[in-house]
């Protein structure tokens, strides 16, 4: 019989402070940036766009890092592996993720790259456009994976974004072992079509091999599954994992558990920033999910966590979460 977890989620993500500023169209053709997409940047095009941008919002970011944030707000006991480096940023992300409530044991890397860095350009019609320079992030690797942590958490979650680092990769699948030897469970979020679309062969076959909980937007599963059917995608995610929950934006979620399929409605909010829109849900299905409450209850919880997070500027929850879902 394994223990009881002493944590209810941990996330592993690239360790990411994010930089978020408002920006016209124009400057983001004048930059050769794609609206909506997340590009991968190096240290020189980091430092000119930071400068170029307008005034911005620092935080400790990375997709799984806020999942971890929003979830710590819903209550849940949370922790976090990911690396930054012993600089500025490495401080900044440190501070901010501990005082969201959330451990954050992983050692610092000292001597190389510069902590991670996401440049966030939020369009006049909430659209998020980023740029990311990975740094430190992708020296994380298998020796990175916390044993304790992953066997102490009820479930280990971990962001599809960390793919694009070759020894991440590594790192995942250990953790996913870790975890199902501890008698816990895994989740994945695909994090973004591109993402998918570079390594779609292994998201492929960690979803059906090592994982039991998938998060996906629309444009994500479609990808993931080469297919232009919503429908279909669902089928066969059904197939490879336990729980599937797959988000529409303004028409809520599906979710595929088994034989069962439960849609959530949207929560209608005015959008401002859509900056962590899946990472929120993805919190609040968890956060749900790991007090033992029943799936359409967990989908209730992420509509709520998403609706809060795009109604402001910023990835980070600002209204009394637990509040909002009444506990």
């Amino acid at each position: 019989m394994a223990a009881a977890p002493t944590l209810d989620i941990l996330g592993i993500g690239n360790a990411i402070v994010d930089v978020l500023a408002r920006a016209e169209d124009g400057f983001l053709a004048a930059h050769g940036m794609t609206p909506g997409a997340m590009a991968l940047i190096d240290a020189a095009q980091a430092d000119a766009i930071y400068a170029a941008m307008g005034p911005g919002v620092e935080s400790s970011g990375g997709s799984a890092g806020n999942t971890c944030a929003v979830a710590a707000a819903l209550g849940a006991k949370v922790g976090f592996l990911g690396k930054v480096a012993d600089d500025q940023l490495g401080t900044v992300f440190a501070h901010d993720i501990q005082a969201a409530g959330v451990s954050f044991p992983t050692a610092r890397l000292s001597g190389g790259a510069p902590t991670a860095r996401c440049l966030i350009l939020v369009s006049p019609d909430g659209q998020r456009t980023m740029n990311t320079f990975l740094g430190a992030c992708v020296t994380f690797g298998e020796d990175d994976v916390d044993e304790a942590a992953v066997a102490a958490a009820a479930v280990t979650y971990m962001e599809g974004y960390l793919f694009d680092p070759p020894a991440a990769q590594a790192a995942f699948r250990r953790a996913a072992r870790l975890a199902h030897a501890a008698g816990r469970k895994v989740a994945i979020s695909l994090s973004d079509a591109f993402c998918v679309g570079r390594h779609r062969d292994a998201f492929r076959a960690f979803v059906a091999e090592e994982a039991d909980i998938l998060f996906a937007n629309e444009s994500e599963i479609l990808s993931l599954y080469e297919t232009e059917s919503f429908e279909e995608a669902t089928e066969r995610a059904r197939k490879d994992v336990a729980i599937a929950a797959l988000t529409r934006s303004e028409h809520g979620s599906i979710i595929v558990s088994g034989a069962e399929t439960i849609s959530v409605a949207a929560v209608p909010t005015k959008v401002v920033d859509t900056t962590g829109a899946g990472d929120a849900y993805a919190a609040g299905f968890l956060a749900a999910l790991t007090r033992g409450l029943p799936l359409a209850e967990c989908g209730r919880w992420g509509s709520i966590a998403a609706a809060e997070v795009i109604s402001h500027f910023g990835a980070r929850p600002q209204a009394e979460l637990k509040a909002l879902v009444g506990v």
